[in-house]
């Protein structure tokens, strides 16, 4: 009776499965009556209790990944641990909100997310702890660490993307798209397709030009794709290659895992829609394309902190890294670590800034003021 006193006495509200690329202005998280919600934690919570009764291994994961191919990476490090994983998903905020309303008691051992500057936010406001690993200090680069006080970052990367510029090869030269400062070119007047300016895939960019072009260049530059707009932004990456294809607007931004998934699509109009459209790695003779990446992290209040550690370290082996490129279309962040993906194959090999991905997410409230001064919704 304590255990679901304890679990009701949480008020966690249910969280629903979303997609990543659903558009932000769809409800995240669906309302439910008070009496329901408190039921549908409570059980929740005594998912997670049961196994700690039965003193099993387990793993609790919050994760804002929701890929059919990661089910295979869950059930090798079960096979290989005796560790079984619960699992709860969610978007990035849904899941960081969470967090913050169960506070100590919070059954949650490991956190994935999929946004540098979420990761940041949640280190920011005291919900991971840090995790001190010889493994992850040797295979994944300071760059896709958060800051290291002593006592090892409190997050870690585990997989990378690349934001790349799409254009009609009817009406855009790939010259005029290979730096991402060109975006904002009089030349495009009315020609530029993009998601809302406050998506994290786009805070993450544009932090990322804060730290390179500095405020008053960076504000410039983000006035200047918002009087290029061809349209009002709307939709997710996969909308905007689909608007360049049906000539929308001549060019867009995307993270490469959305061309990659078009490329590798079972149906012919996608990879139609493909063929018809140019694809440039931006900043190839200057700071190299922009990378995001997904993330994990050891929660504030883990219980499980060993299965916890043991877990994120296996993410960063080869095999994982493999599967999260070969599965997902994401490249690995271990270097070295090949892969059997022919879309990034036929993507080709870019360079990439080396910007801290921490300093990125750290931009993230200067960045939405200037967003909010141009207009760029």
């Amino acid at each position: 009776m304590t255990i679901i006193r304890n679990c009701i006495n949480m008020g966690a509200s249910p969280i629903q499965t979303l997609r990543e690329d659903a558009p932000m202005n769809q409800p995240r998280i669906s309302p439910r009556v008070p009496l329901i919600a408190a039921v549908l934690g409570a059980a929740a919570c005594l998912a997670f209790a049961a196994p700690a009764r039965a003193q099993e291994k387990v793993l609790n994961l919050y994760s804002a990944r929701h890929y059919q191919t990661d089910e295979a990476l869950y059930a090798n490090f079960t096979k290989a641990t005796g560790i079984r994983i619960n699992r709860v998903e969610a978007d990035d905020a849904g899941i960081l909100a969470r967090l913050k309303a169960e506070g100590a008691a919070s059954p949650a051992d490991v956190i994935l997310l999929v946004d540098a500057a979420r990761l940041w936010r949640g280190e920011q406001d005291g919900l991971f702890q840090p995790m001190k690993s010889a493994v992850v200090e040797r295979r994944v680069p300071a760059q896709f660490r958060g800051a290291d006080t002593g006592q090892g970052p409190q997050w870690i990367g585990i997989s990378t993307r690349a934001r790349v510029v799409v254009y009609d090869k009817a009406r855009v030269k790939p010259e005029q798209v290979d730096t991402y400062e060109e975006l904002a070119a009089p030349a495009l007047k009315g020609q530029v397709c993009i998601r809302s300016g406050s998506h994290p895939y786009n805070l993450s960019l544009f932090g990322s030009m804060l730290e390179r072009l500095g405020p008053q260049r960076t504000e410039a530059w983000l006035k200047g794709v918002v009087d290029n707009l061809a349209r009002p932004p709307r939709g997710g990456d996969t909308d905007q290659i689909r608007g360049v294809a049906a000539g929308e607007c001549a060019v867009a931004v995307t993270n490469t895992y959305y061309f990659a998934r078009l490329m590798q699509s079972g149906s012919a109009a996608d990879r139609d829609l493909v063929a018809r459209v140019g694809v440039v790695f931006p900043e190839q003779a200057g700071a190299g394309t922009h990378v995001n990446i997904s993330g994990a992290a050891v929660a504030r209040n883990a219980k499980n902190r060993e299965a916890a550690q043991q877990f994120i370290e296996y993410l960063t082996g080869d095999d994982a890294q493999r599967m999260l490129a070969d599965g997902n279309n994401e490249y690995p962040v271990v270097p070295g670590v090949r892969t059997e993906n022919p879309a990034l194959a036929a993507l080709g090999r870019f360079k990439s800034e080396t910007v801290p991905v921490a300093r990125v997410g750290a931009n993230t409230a200067a960045v939405q003021q200037m967003l909010d001064r141009v207009g760029f919704r």
